[in-house]
């Protein structure tokens, strides 16, 4: 498979408001104007905008999750106490109006509004600051974004009226606190982990997404895999981000687990790729609402394995991550 690496600024969508295949490929910091996606009436419904976030440390896992699905405002905030196995979820739906969300990645803030749950995602001084309140529990995180950061961004072709642009950023150092019902934990050897989307997409889909993080065989490795929702596009989201630095996969890698049993093993594999996710916890999400329904199976534990990056072999030993299962009606 052949990615075409995109060096310079473009438009995702033309003036008609489908693709410009000129935006289809990938890139190592994000460059696309995805302003058209969500204005004006062009395919209504079918416009589906997020900044996902999650927060990776040693005691905590924090989500944080503003949405518009044109026809609602998604929004997901939830903790995890890894010492306690304790999970706090203070997730909520409502009206297409409770989330504000930038035309393009870094151009305003995120935020989510609704009686109960406040989530603010803001770019400031040297990374993005993120912040979340609701019932009995509160976070402040800032992630950082240092000085040549790469990133992994790829715009998925379906056709000329369903098209994805997905940026994942898996190497954000992090800092910041938690509170839950008074009591403040700060955190130490945090990692932040960005899924940013713009895009137009089919009623039912369905795909994996996995991520990782952290210091191994003397390096800073993330792992960032993909797959379901990628075949037949001549696109993958499958990337390692050694010592700051992308590389791209260009294969479609094989993921082998089982859905009747998450918390079992899951393994990803493919020529310079073979490492395992042995899960400590399975965050399970389930809507039907007719239609429109969810279910989503996201285990979070450590990967052990390996991965290659320019002929050298780095072994991948107790990196914390997750990987999901998702399928949407939306």
């Amino acid at each position: 498979m052949t990615e075409r690496e995109l060096t310079e600024p473009v438009a995702l969508c033309l003036p008609n408001g489908s693709l410009n295949r000129e935006a289809v490929g990938w890139s190592r910091r994000p460059l696309h104007d995805t302003s058209g996606i969500g204005r004006g009436i062009r395919d209504r419904g079918r416009n589906k905008r997020w900044e996902y976030w999650a927060v990776l440390t040693p005691t905590h896992i924090v989500s944080l999750t503003v949405s518009s699905l044109d026809f609602a405002g998604v929004h997901g905030f939830w903790v995890r106490d890894r010492r306690t196995g304790v999970t706090i979820d203070r997730g909520r739906v409502g009206g297409p109006w409770t989330a504000t969300l930038p035309g393009s990645l870094g151009e305003g803030p995120a935020s989510a509004r609704m009686r109960g749950l406040e989530i603010s995602i803001t770019e400031e001084a040297g990374g993005t600051r993120l912040r979340a309140s609701a019932e009995g529990l509160s976070v402040d995180v800032f992630a950082e974004l240092p000085d040549g950061h790469e990133s992994l961004a790829v715009v998925v072709p379906w056709t000329e009226r369903r098209f994805q642009y997905t940026v994942k950023d898996v190497t954000r150092p992090a800092r910041g606190q938690v509170t839950v019902d008074g009591v403040t934990t700060e955190f130490q050897d945090a990692w932040a982990v960005l899924d940013h989307g713009r895009g137009r997409w089919f009623h039912d889909v369905r795909w994996n997404w996995g991520a990782a993080v952290g210091h191994t065989d003397g390096h800073l490795l993330g792992m960032q895999f993909g797959a379901r929702w990628t075949e037949g596009t001549g696109m993958t989201e499958n990337a390692l981000m050694l010592d700051g630095r992308v590389t791209k996969i260009s294969e479609q890698l094989v993921w082998e687990y089982d859905l009747d049993r998450p918390l079992e093993p899951w393994r990803i594999s493919g020529t310079d790729v073979d490492v395992t996710l042995t899960p400590e916890y399975d965050h399970a999400s389930r809507t039907n609402l007719g239609i429109i329904g969810t279910r989503g199976n996201q285990v979070f534990g450590k990967f052990t394995g390996w991965v290659r990056v320019a002929g050298e072999r780095i072994e991948v030993r107790g990196l914390f991550g997750f990987a999901e299962d998702v399928a949407n009606r939306w």
